[in-house]
């Protein structure tokens, strides 16, 4: 989710970023390119510019993790055969040679490990089929054995794409590719579990049926059931379409420790006489725009309308190097995030309109990490609000949460007992290392090749695995300890999290930062009942739910939040 925890296997993927080049004899172009990961596939698009002097320069995007974040290429430097290129934002690599026959250049991504990548040139957009969005659930047997699928559907304005779930292999969000519809003829394809499917919808009672072929083994019919729960169009109530009861005012302040970094946002100030008290929102992990949109919502921006609307000013901003913003994410740690807060707090303290004691931070997820970090060092914070923050050792949090999320997804206690303490080994192993190399060759002797074939997992997909657990972000989050932040803060603070939040889960997190704010005088910590990660109202709390939920942010919880702050702050 962006939330707090950038799941394991994903949280490193910007770090595994390529690059490209052309052919033709020529790079200049848009080419596409597939990073297989233990998480899944990565979509990748690479722009190529000729420059005056002969030179070539681009960026790239990850259309999947951070659509409209440009990432920009150190070198370029291509042959009619050869493409190489480097990224000094994240210390990696590439060279390929191009393949005449298959129109694409075949090399090796290089950062810490060798990672194969094509580069095609960019091909049309995707196709949209109607009717077909939603999730489609299905029992697959073949003799006693039963395996429960799940294939997700999904159209965008980029067209229609789908994944795949085997909950009792641990297998989620398999790439499918082919998806295609020709009248009631429906069929796909799962590289990853060398399987193909071919069959024929039925609205009138909600099924998909076919015949389901895996290479090696006899093909069995079966028939998927569409969840009623996942189709029709959402209704978002919340967000706000008019200003009312405030002024929004579009700004831009620069960032002193860093010249590259000018962060662009929105200030909402309340109608009438101020100074008003005023806070500074701080997103969860993964690149984020001001509104923290993910899943169709837009969090920020009901949370902004509301305070602003109860008397108290709000300034959201685009992370650097997203959206409006300058600078680059993709090398950032927690610890540069923390001066970007602090750079909004000092901005807000040049306007009259805002009263300078009165100041605070609310942090979702990861930002309820990074609110601590930036107090830390800023001793004119008036109060923190915690969102979902952790109160454990990162550790620990990424444990339970990946436990939680894949036991709500079907996976079975057997298969992450059995995993566990691998993962446990790994994250210490990252912990305790000296730097990147040291995580890496941990990794390595931590996962021998009889450990692999028990897991199922290949050689390449473990040096995936070590690079994705020792980029720049993932190495300082894993280190993170939260109760020594949360012990030195004396200010008022208010921790939330819902009761059926899966990412942070709220008995252990919240009973940590409690323990950590024993000393505090103004220390206010509540469970909310019923409400996810995302402080929606739901029913299990799933991450697949985030979605199709109505709800952006729980009304009570917005309230919550609101008078907390006014009885302490407005006059």
């Amino acid at each position: 989710m962006k939330n707090i925890v950038k799941t394991l296997c994903v949280a490193a993927l910007v770090a595994l970023l390529p690059i490209t080049a052309n052919a033709q004899q020529t790079p200049v172009g848009e080419w596409t390119g597939v990073l297989t990961t233990p998480g899944g596939a990565l979509n990748l698009v690479i722009r190529i510019r000729a420059n005056p002097d002969g030179s070539y320069s681009g960026d790239l995007e990850s259309v999947d993790q951070a659509p409209g974040q440009k990432i920009p290429l150190s070198t370029v430097t291509a042959s009619a055969n050869k493409l190489a290129f480097t990224i000094s934002d994240l210390g990696a690599s590439y060279e390929g040679e191009w393949k005449e026959t298959e129109q694409a250049w075949s090399g090796v991504f290089r950062q810490g490990m060798d990672i194969p990548l094509v580069l095609k040139r960019r091909p049309p957009p995707p196709k949209t089929i109607e009717g077909l969005d939603g999730t489609w659930r299905a029992t697959l047997q073949r003799d006693t054995t039963k395996l429960r699928l799940i294939l997700n559907v999904r159209t965008t304005p980029s067209g229609t794409g789908a994944a795949l779930d085997s909950p009792d292999l641990g297998a989620l969000g398999l790439p499918v590719q082919q998806f295609e519809r020709i009248g009631d003829t429906v069929s796909f394809r799962v590289p990853d579990g060398q399987v193909e499917f071919k069959g024929t919808v039925s609205y009138a009672d909600r099924t998909l049926q076919g015949q389901w072929s895996r290479q090696g083994l006899p093909a069995v019919q079966i028939t998927f059931r569409r969840d009623p729960r996942t189709t029709g169009a959402r209704v978002l109530t919340q967000e706000p379409v008019v200003v009312q009861g405030y002024s929004a005012e579009d700004v831009a302040f620069a960032n002193t420790d860093d010249a590259s970094v000018t962060l662009r946002g929105t200030l909402t100030i309340p109608e009438g006489r101020g100074p008003f008290p005023a806070v500074v929102l701080i997103s969860g992990s993964g690149p984020q725009d001001r509104n923290e949109s993910l899943f169709g919502h837009k969090p920020f921006a009901v949370l902004a309308d509301h305070l602003s609307r109860h008397g108290i000013a709000v300034l959201r901003y685009d992370d650097r190097g997203v959206a409006a913003s300058t600078g680059s994410y993709a090398s950032a740690t927690s610890a540069d995030f923390a001066v970007d807060a602090n750079t909004a707090f000092y901005f807000l303290l040049s306007r009259h309109e805002i009263k300078q004691n009165a100041i605070g931070f609310i942090g979702h997820s990861e930002g309820g990490m990074i609110g601590p970090l930036a107090a830390a060092n800023n001793d004119r914070v008036a109060f923190l609000v915690l969102l979902a923050g952790p109160g454990t050792s990162i550790e620990q949090l990424l444990l339970s949460q990946r436990r939680l999320i894949a036991l709500s997804q079907g996976a079975s206690s057997e298969l992450l007992d059995k995993s566990e303490p691998i993962i446990r080994e790994i994250l210490h192993a990252v912990h305790v290392a000296a730097d990147s190399q040291g995580a890496i060759d941990a990794i390595r002797a931590a996962l021998p090749n009889e450990r692999l074939q028990a897991l199922g997992v290949t050689e390449a997909q473990r040096d995936a695995i070590a690079g994705a657990f020792t980029g720049t972000w993932m190495r300082y989050f894993i280190k993170y300890e939260p109760a020594p932040f949360l012990a030195r803060l004396r200010v008022p603070v208010l921790a939330l999290n819902g009761s059926k939040d899966l990412q942070v889960p709220p008995a252990e997190n919240l009973a940590a930062i409690r323990v950590a704010l024993a000393r505090n005088r103004d220390a206010t910590v509540r469970e909310l009942p019923g409400l996810n990660h995302l402080f929606q109202t739901a029913e299990t709390g799933s991450v697949a739910e985030y979605e199709r939920i109505p709800e952006t942010f729980a009304p009570s919880a917005l309230e919550l939040i609101a008078e907390w702050i006014r009885v302490r702050f407005a006059r």
